[in-house]
């Protein structure tokens, strides 16, 4: 503490000072086991972090009334529901190890739109840091390197955000939903965009810290400091009105009380730690956290290495405990009782003399309006999902009771399923429910987000036609869209359909748009024609596309099966140059889709599939494979791009 306080300026609060004001005794100031219920470690994998850091900083701050993060690589099942448990799970829709289990086990939802450490990049975990643990709880292959660059390519527009923070309140209602943004000049206007979205907090993040995960050259030298956007955020939410219905968090190198007093003056509710708490379980600083060679078994999954690992929440606990006492330290300095009281206060920031002191005064404006401690915003969400989880009790009861509900629904009617699968998933978490407990059939046209976080036990049918995000996330269960019987029609679904699902199966008879099993990891789809980017960055799980398909079929395809029924020999001119190898089917390939097709006719009465089946023998020549081989094994044929037309 103190060589950071005598050091000459190298981050811009070293350029602040407060104004002297009346001090107040500290008796007088909130207690530490209140302000320890600010600070929140920031979003740290279990993949980048080892198994064992990872359970004792949620341990530490479970234990304190605070928040942990899990951040993007999902979490055992084991730790739901104990003291092991993260309250904070970061998910988008296409976020690995998102399953409905996962995230009934949150108090808290964070949408991760962008790095502050490293902008411009999204999540990365080489693939020598991807062990069969790792793979396992990621739905994916060992050995595999697993990228999550942003925009999701489900988020393209801020109505895409507000699609996906209305879809986790369904599943949730009571669970918060914060929204992770980069510092940067400007983000005070997505800021306002991401309230007006209805999310609960904003996370300003800034460049500083780092990543157990991604190499050097993508850290060094990127992003902003978080008191730029965590000044203007609060600033322009505040001139739209806006700040009093949203929280604000920030986090980039936060290492002192002075710090926190400083973020709570420029605006933020919450404080989130990365490195400091690692430092308290032993951290070293050596920076081999890329490499997989961390030498106290912080950042490796190495088994040799993670022995070596000394670290217990106890440390953490007493690290954090400090910190409030320093914190109120300051508040009784600065005549104030509460961090909240400070919050929002510029004023009470002047700037040293100092050659870049004279552009720091837009920072300093004080901004008249109320904050907002963390809380959830009151959610209206479709009556029709009430109305199903109150018909579908005796589904939840012990043992349960099959259930068939119908209704017909319109393209109001958004995220069906949701609800009840959240419902389903509080209890019994990722355990199966007997196949088609809840049968719910539909007519009409759904609205965005049919399916979404589905899981097993639960059947949609859907006559007639939906829209994006089709079974998106999904973890189980059924979803069926067919045209109604009196007026087939050519086009199912629009895009991002079963987006980052990590199970179930999806019959749909017509085409859909683009991004079509985007980070598929388990789930079983049929489909009669999808346009560009059908099954990007696909990890597990079978697709058979009865039809033509867009540009970039397959890119980054790392895992799974896709089977493409391609009489005019199409694909080969619009495969991605990263997709795996195409061939014909091979030995009882040919059997398994044979059954999957039936199973779509069975479903849906598709004329495509009966017809497909009623030459089957011929059909069988016109499918191309994409699968992938294991880096041990051998690839059983060589790619054909080369030679095809």
């Amino acid at each position: 503490l103190e060589r950071i306080e005598d050091r000459p300026p190298v981050v811009l609060r070293d350029l602040f000072r407060f104004v002297d004001r009346r001090p107040v005794p500290l008796s007088d100031v909130e207690s530490v086991e209140r302000i320890v219920r600010r600070f929140v470690t920031s979003a740290m994998s279990h993949g980048s972090l080892s198994r064992e850091t990872h359970e004792a900083l949620a341990e530490a701050m479970n234990e304190m009334g605070a928040m942990s993060n899990s951040g993007e690589g999902g979490e055992a099942p084991e730790r739901y529901g104990s003291p092991r448990n993260s309250s904070i799970k970061q998910v988008a829709s296409g976020r690995f190890g998102v399953t409905p289990g996962y995230l009934a086990s949150a108090e808290e939802f964070q949408i991760k739109m962008a790095q502050g450490s490293k902008p411009g990049e999204g999540g990365q975990l080489p693939g020598h840091k991807v062990t069969d643990e790792i793979a396992r709880l990621r739905h994916t292959e060992p050995g595999v390197s697993l990228i999550s660059p942003p925009p999701h390519h489900d988020i393209y527009s801020i109505e895409d955000l507000a699609q996906l923070v209305y879809d986790l309140k369904a599943f949730n209602p009571v669970a918060r939903v914060s929204v992770k943004l980069v510092s940067t000049p400007g983000v005070g206007t997505v800021a306002v965009g991401v309230a007006k979205a209805r999310a609960d907090a904003i996370l300003i993040s800034g460049g500083d810290g780092g990543t157990g995960a991604s190499s050097l050259e993508s850290i060094k030298h990127a992003g902003s400091p978080w008191e730029v956007g965590l000044a203007e955020a609060h600033q322009t939410l505040v001139a739209n009105g806006l700040r009093s219905v949203v929280a604000l968090e920030t986090d980039g190198g936060l290492r002192t009380g002075r710090d926190v007093v400083i973020a709570a003056m420029l605006g933020a509710e919450r404080f989130g730690f990365g490195t400091l708490p690692l430092l308290a379980l032993g951290c070293k600083m050596v920076r081999h956290c890329h490499l997989n060679t961390c030498p106290v078994g912080i950042t490796t999954q190495q088994l040799d290495l993670r022995a070596k690992f000394t670290g217990a929440s106890e440390q953490v606990t007493a690290m954090f405990t400090m910190l409030a006492e320093e914190v109120r330290r300051h508040l009784a300095a600065l005549g104030a009782h509460t961090l909240g009281e400070i919050v929002g206060r510029a004023d009470l920031l002047e700037v040293a003399d100092h050659p870049v002191g004279a552009r720091l005064g837009t920072l300093l404006v004080r901004a008249e309006g109320r904050s907002r401690h963390p809380g959830f915003r009151r959610f209206g969400l479709s009556t029709l999902s009430e109305r199903i989880v109150a018909e579908a009790a005796p589904a939840l009861e012990d043992p349960p009771r099959a259930v068939r509900i119908s209704y017909p629904v319109s393209n109001e009617d958004r995220t069906i399923g949701a609800r009840i699968a959240g419902e389903i998933s509080r209890r019994h978490g990722d355990h199966r429910l007997p196949e088609g407990t809840i049968d719910l059939r539909l007519s009409g046209t759904a609205g965005q987000s049919l399916g979404a976080w589905l899981t097993d036990g639960i059947s949609i049918r859907l006559r007639g036609t939906a829209n994006d995000y089709v079974g998106k996330g999904m973890g189980g269960g059924l979803v069926v869209v067919a045209p109604r019987r009196t007026e087939w029609v050519p086009h199912a679904a629009g895009n991002a359909v079963l987006y980052g699902a990590t199970g179930g199966k999806v019959f749909l008879a017509g085409t859909v748009g683009q991004r079509f099993a985007v980070r598929n990891s388990g789930a079983v789809a049929v489909v009669e024609g999808c346009s560009d980017h059908g099954c990007e960055y696909m990890t597990g799980g079978e697709v058979v596309v009865l039809g033509p398909v867009g540009r970039n079929f397959g890119a980054g395809m790392t895992g799974g099966v896709a089977y493409v029924w391609d009489p005019d020999r199409v694909l080969p001119r619009v495969l991605a140059t990263t997709s795996p190898p195409m061939r014909r089917l091979l030995g009882t390939e040919g059997e398994a889709l044979r059954e999957l097709i039936g199973a779509h006719l069975s479903e849906t009465g598709s004329p495509v599939a009966g017809d497909v089946l009623e030459d089957w023998d011929r059909s069988l020549v016109r499918f191309w494979v994409l699968r992938t081989t294991r880096p041990t094994e051998p690839a059983e044929v060589e790619s054909i791009r080369s030679s095809a037309p």
